[in-house]
């Protein structure tokens, strides 16, 4: 690629809405441009970066089995309503008519288009196991686009998708999709971490994320020094018994309390200068149409995540307050004491001690409220959300908690969709059953954005080799002189021949310009032309990350170039 030709430029300033140091390092160095919120186009830059991360995925998808295929972008309605997520799903499933009326849907992710595939390919035990991945755009009306590539409408996503004929055959399979994962990562120059995660609206019985810490994530992790037990801080365990924890004061009966204009924990913990441990915290959900009072100690977060888990929820929400108000609810007073035909779940926190809650009256709490005396639990599970500061459930050790973004996703699906759409092979006793499967995500464009956020410093992006848009970065200075245009031109066509993709500034700038160009757009190595090299009969050669460079005689480039790639190409 010639600098001078390449279609899109650098900037010397990032547009005022870039928000984290990938975004802006992308766009001002040519690699992407903005069409509309969470909308990307990729320039020539950024293409070739694609297509590096690309055949990474490839060769360990491959190497493992997958086989690749493409999947249609446009979806028929039928097959999303057989799942039922036609309408579960909200407004980030695209939907539109075609022109005879019939409904259909873009692609956001593609579990039922391969299931049906599957129901047609797949008929036998002797097809199985079996991977296949493609590597597609995908489409989500994302409500809050951020961070550049971070989180988008419209996508890239390495997808994968396996068979089994049964749970055993899947969990011997998953953790060979995972070990290739770490191969992917650690491929592009990432530390990521495996955590036990939400399947979200995917569904399927175990879910694990692959996180890179970064403070611009978007997830928050809990990880375990002692023991590496790591987790979303949603699914994450810890212990929560309290080294102080009082007896429930069983012979102290519940007392009402004035609490004019108290609603929160806060208040509350100020009004009765009380630890937020006294308190009992009510917070009202709907679970598939069903009210729902679930109480948790007053220094803990509910976890959505745990709590749909518990109930078996196919859609969860926080009541509202109208909601409440129509059963004799009144908002920020509520708790399980007196209810009637609603389902109560408590925190396991909760039993064994007596606590300050609501009174159900406005302007009033109880005193004394005491778990299974008061009111009755009808589910009692750990429903609360991982924090630092808590010892490791599985170790007593220390958790500490940090920011992460989400890289790559991988599913248990197990027959949620083979038993919604029919999809069934023949075992060896000649009887049907429904395939088993797994499901696998790595979203590419993310992983682009993740790779600058970890390799950069203040001049610019520091691409790894194996996924940087070019091998080399040749500079001619000079370049209106014949002799050093001569040299450039000739050593641009050799280092081509010999098998390396060059970026070569053939413009006629100054030296601080091709320079900071080189530095922003982040290439290993440079190489420099320049009268005075021509004259010593030598080539320039700097590391990105190196803070001089060295003068290598002509003769030996190619020797030198082979050395540091680590790639014995024969020069043309």
């Amino acid at each position: 690629m010639r600098l001078s030709t390449l279609f899109g430029r650098t900037l010397r300033q990032a547009p005022a809405e870039a928000e984290t140091t990938s975004h802006r390092l992308l766009l001002r160095g040519g690699f992407v441009r903005p069409v509309a919120a969470g909308i990307y186009a990729y320039l020539p830059l950024g293409w070739a970066v694609l297509r590096r991360l690309e055949a990474i995925l490839r060769e360990e998808m491959s190497a493992i089995g997958g086989q690749e295929v493409r999947l249609p972008v446009l979806h028929p309605a039928d097959l999303w309503r057989a799942t039922d997520r036609w309408s579960r799903l909200g407004p980030e499933l695209i939907r539109f008519q075609d022109r005879t009326g019939r409904d259909f849907a873009l692609g956001m992710t593609h579990e039922e288009v391969i299931t049906a595939l599957a129901r047609q390919e797949i008929r036998s035990y002797r097809q199985l196991p079996c991977l296949v991945y493609q590597i597609h755009t995908k489409v989500r009306d994302e409500p809050r686009p951020r961070g550049g590539l971070i989180r988008l409408r419209e996508f890239l996503m390495k997808d994968a998708y396996s068979f089994h004929a049964d749970m055993a055959d899947l969990d011997a399979f998953y953790p060979r999709v995972q070990q290739a994962y770490r191969t992917i990562f650690a491929r592009c120059g990432l530390s990521v971490v495996m955590v036990q995660a939400d399947p979200g609206m995917i569904g399927g019985s175990g879910s694990h994320e692959f996180v890179l810490p970064s403070p611009v994530g978007e997830e928050t992790i809990v990880l375990c020094g002692q023991c590496s037990y790591a987790a979303d801080a949603d699914l994450g365990e810890v212990s929560k018994r309290l080294a102080d924890e009082p007896p429930p004061a069983l012979d102290q009966p519940p007392a009402l309390v004035e609490t004019p204009g108290v609603t929160t924990i806060a208040d509350l913990a100020y009004f009765f200068n009380r630890p937020l441990t006294a308190f009992l915290k009510t917070v009202f959900f709907v679970a598939d149409g069903r009210l729902v009072a679930v109480c948790i100690r007053g220094d803990l977060e509910i976890s959505e995540a745990k709590l749909r888990r518990v109930l078996g929820a196919q859609t969860l929400r926080l009541a509202t307050a109208e909601e409440l108000q129509a059963v004799g609810i009144p908002p920020g007073f509520g708790s399980p004491v007196g209810l009637r035909n609603v389902l109560v779940v408590a925190d396991d926190s909760v039993p064994g001690r007596s606590f300050i809650a609501g009174a159900n009256r406005p302007d009033y709490h109880l005193l004394n409220v005491v778990p299974g005396r008061d009111f009755q639990a009808d589910i009692v599970a750990d429903i609360a959300q991982a924090a630092a500061g808590w010892p490791c459930a599985r170790c007593g050790g220390p958790v500490e908690s940090t920011r992460g973004l989400e890289l790559g996703h991988t599913f248990k699906l197990g027959i949620t969709y083979s038993q919604a759409l029919g999809a069934t092979y023949r075992a060896a006793d000649g009887h049907e059953h429904p395939l088993v499967m797994g499901c696998y995500g790595i979203g590419l464009d993310r992983l682009m954005a993740a790779i600058v956020e970890q390799h950069h410093d203040e001049k610019g992006i520091v691409w790894p080799p194996a996924v940087a848009p070019a091998d080399l970065h040749l500079c001619a200075l000079a370049i209106d002189q014949p002799a050093v245009r001569q040299e450039a031109e000739i050593l641009y066509q050799r280092l081509q021949q010999a098998g390396y993709q060059v970026l070569y500034d053939d413009r006629d700038e100054s030296p601080g310009v091709k320079f900071a160009d080189a530095d922003l757009i982040g290439i290993p190595w440079r190489l420099t032309v320049s009268p005075r090299t021509l004259q010593a009969g030598v080539v320039e050669l700097k590391a990105r990350t190196a803070p001089t460079a060295e003068l290598v005689p002509r003769d030996d480039l190619f020797q030198r170039l082979s050395v540091i790639t680590g790639r014995a190409i024969r020069a043309g």
